[in-house]
């Protein structure tokens, strides 16, 4: 209905019908007329011909317009005398800026004033500057066209000159992300999984600051048709892309849950894959690695027949007759055996022990000596990463109750206070380590003692120290 009464308010311009025009690409012409979108393109002659003027021609070319035009676009002068755009333009040949200011006054982007013998910028140049200004913003990469997209419907509903068109292009770009994002969670790949993650969150950003304008425009469409319906479908495609997070964080779990630890190395699958995006040859890794296949012989129709009646004619074994099952027999003895538990364990507990019969008072030990050993030159980085992941054991209730060596550890007096800072340490295999300290059990009871007698407003800040393990980083 608005599109026809938009027909009926203004006649069609003058030249769409004649040949070569707009409507000789209909097959039929009334059809052209019910379509308001088209009326609109079809009545903006001078900015349609002043965009084919700037973006005909080589890529080159076009370019070079677009940048000579943006920068007579950002001087903040209303006249330009000669001088000045040579100035301007200074590093261009002659003879190239002469091509582009003729081709500028050709389509009507630059008004030349014989009385003042300046140019000016026309106010249709105006208008096509602010459609390319986007190309001038360094708001370019992940997040650019939802930014500006944003920019101009948010802009546009404060001045009161939103339509139903600019909305339309914003929820088209929320769609599209949407779909981006969900075939990023559907590929199951970790690492496009984490690039879209933080697409995603540039763009909840962007929506989040013009959720309120967004809300404004939602409440404010009543009585527009058109506008109604298209800031019903933005509401839709920005609740439908906010809603996305928990999906983002289901499938990062469930990648989390499937990274593997390649033995006691501390190495993951995913460290694995992160190193083989950087191989240039990745083919190259199977030299050596795959055998020859063995070949196949072509045999002809005859000698398939000799080789078949052959088979069939040679002799056969008979079949011997039946035999009893064999008589019961004790069973052989033999001895059960258990998987050995790997040495450092029994290492870490011999030193924690030998710690404890120290004459004296048991003191604080660094991490770095009970993690390396009695000989730490000869620590290696999977056995150093190893003794880490058991020091967080000790003082544990529900493993101290274990028999065998786990529960001995847990048993053993002491306890690991981890600090959020690390030190390099000179060894060959391990560079940085979380510093830390191994307390007695006893010291820490009694601190813990001491911070309970405290009344709760006399207690200074920091008097319970922290016994979580903290990051252990190797």
């Amino acid at each position: 209905m608005e599109s026809t009464v938009l027909a009926a308010e203004a006649p069609w311009p003058q030249g769409a019908e004649n040949e070569g025009g707009l409507f000789d690409f209909f097959r039929d012409a009334d059809a052209a007329g019910d379509s308001a979108l088209l009326w609109r393109i079809a009545r903006e002659q001078a900015v349609t011909q002043a965009l084919s003027g700037l973006f005909h021609g080589p890529a080159a070319l076009v370019q070079l317009r677009l940048w000579a035009f943006l920068q007579l676009a950002r001087q903040g002068e209303a006249t330009l005398s000669r001088e000045r755009i040579d100035e301007i333009f200074h590093a261009l040949r002659p003879e190239a800026l002469d091509t582009v200011l003729k081709r500028f006054r050709d389509v009507g982007l630059l008004a030349w004033d014989d009385s003042a013998r300046t140019y000016a910028l026309p106010p249709l140049a105006q208008r096509v500057a602010g459609l390319l200004a986007p190309l001038a913003s360094d708001g370019g990469g992940d997040g650019g066209e939802l930014a500006a997209l944003l920019g101009q419907v948010v802009g546009a509903n404060q001045l009161g000159a939103l339509d139903a068109g600019q909305v339309q292009l914003l929820q088209a770009q929320l769609t599209r992300l949407h779909g981006e994002f969900a075939d990023a969670i559907a590929s199951g790949s970790e690492f496009r999984l984490r690039a879209a993650r933080q697409r995603y969150d540039r763009a909840a950003v962007l929506i989040d600051r013009a959720s309120e304008a967004i809300t404004a425009i939602i409440g404010h469409a009543h009585g527009h048709i058109a506008l109604e319906r298209a800031a019903r479908g933005l509401g839709q495609a920005q609740s439908r892309l906010l809603a996305m997070a928990s999906q983002f964080n289901r499938a990062l779990q469930q990648v989390d849950r499937q990274r593997v630890t390649l033995g006691t190395t501390g190495i993951t699958s995913t460290d694995v894959k992160r190193w083989l995006r950087t191989v240039r040859a990745p083919h190259a890794l199977l030299d050596g690695a795959l055998g020859t296949p063995a070949g196949l012989s072509a045999l002809a129709p005859h000698e398939l027949l000799d080789v078949t009646e052959a088979e069939f004619e040679r002799d056969r074994p008979v079949a011997g007759p039946a035999e009893d099952l064999p008589g019961a027999q004790p069973a052989p003895a033999g001895n059960l055996t258990a998987v050995a538990l790997p040495h450092e364990l029994g290492d870490l507990s011999a030193l924690l022990q030998a710690w404890s019969l120290e004459p004296g008072d048991a003191v604080p030990h660094g991490v770095a000596a009970a993690l390396l050993g009695a000989t730490p030159a000869d620590a290696r980085y999977a056995q150093v990463a190893y003794k880490a992941q058991l020091l967080p054991l000790l003082g544990d209730p529900q493993a101290g109750v274990l028999p065998g060596a786990t529960g001995a550890l847990a048993r053993l007096p002491w306890r690991v206070q981890w600090e959020a800072a690390t030190e390099a340490i000179d060894h060959p295999q391990v560079e940085l380590l979380s510093q830390g300290r191994m307390v007695p059990a006893d010291a820490i009871a009694s601190i813990a003692d001491a911070a309970a007698a405290v009344p709760a407003d006399a207690a200074p800040a920091g008097t319970n120290p922290s016994l979580a393990p903290g990051p252990d980083t190797f």
